[in-house]
């Protein structure tokens, strides 16, 4: 039935491509949390008035931050093509894609991290300074816990658009339903193929956007 209506789709390839940017998006998703994580909770704590306050620190990593998110990621999958060749020999491949997909979405995730730090009451942080607690106290016991539902959020928000710059990323040869889509159906003008990896693309956004919502609901306490 599958093959009358979709004649030209290798299924052995699709999945294949299907696994692949499942891959590309879970690892580069998990250190992205990571990486924004931090990246987030620097810029948080060295602005002024925080615990780490220092304005060198703070514009530095802020101009970082700035600069890698504002540039556009097929631009960026281009510039570090070097790297990615010095780092994994390489510039084909899930693999491959891994670098430009962390550098490109963990300072857009960084962004994300500092807004809900920003949305903390402030009396919750000043009652744990006031007890004591010690700065790794506070990120762990109150910074982290009081604003996980917003974090989850951001991730999910996140990991849907790291599914579209896999697909991005395919286009130069990263592997994935993005690869396949241009390069087995789009330059070969094999529309069912263009459309059956779209549809895949969407399903895994759709799945990652109610895991997501899901997580969220429950960490939310409010």
């Amino acid at each position: 039935m599958l093959n009358d209506l979709f004649p030209n789709v290798d299924w052995e390839l699709m999945w294949e491509a299907t696994r692949e940017t499942i891959y590309m998006t879970t690892v580069s998703t998990a250190l992205t949390f990571i990486i924004g994580l931090l990246l987030g909770i620097l810029l948080f704590l060295t602005s002024p008035t925080q615990l780490w306050a220092n304005k060198l620190v703070n514009l530095l990593t802020g101009s970082l931050v700035n600069i890698f998110r504002s540039i556009p990621f097929i631009i960026l999958v281009i510039l570090l093509i070097p790297f990615t060749k010095f780092m994994l020999g390489s510039i084909r491949g899930a693999n491959a894609a891994l670098p430009a997909l962390i550098i490109g979405a963990a300072p857009f995730y960084a962004r994300m991290v500092l807004i809900a730090l920003r949305e903390i009451d402030k009396g919750v942080i000043e009652a744990a300074r006031s007890m004591g607690a010690k700065t790794w106290t506070i990120i762990w016991k109150v910074l982290i816990p009081e604003s996980l539902p917003a974090l989850i959020s951001g991730i999910t928000v996140t990991a849907v658009a790291l599914v579209g710059y896999t697909a991005m990323a395919g286009v130069i040869g990263a592997g994935g339903l993005g690869n396949l889509a241009f390069m087995d159906g789009f330059q070969r003008s094999r529309n069912d193929v263009t459309f059956v990896a779209t549809v895949l693309v969407l399903v895994i956004v759709f799945i990652i956007q109610i895991i997501g919502d899901f997580i969220t609901s429950k960490t939310d306490k409010r």
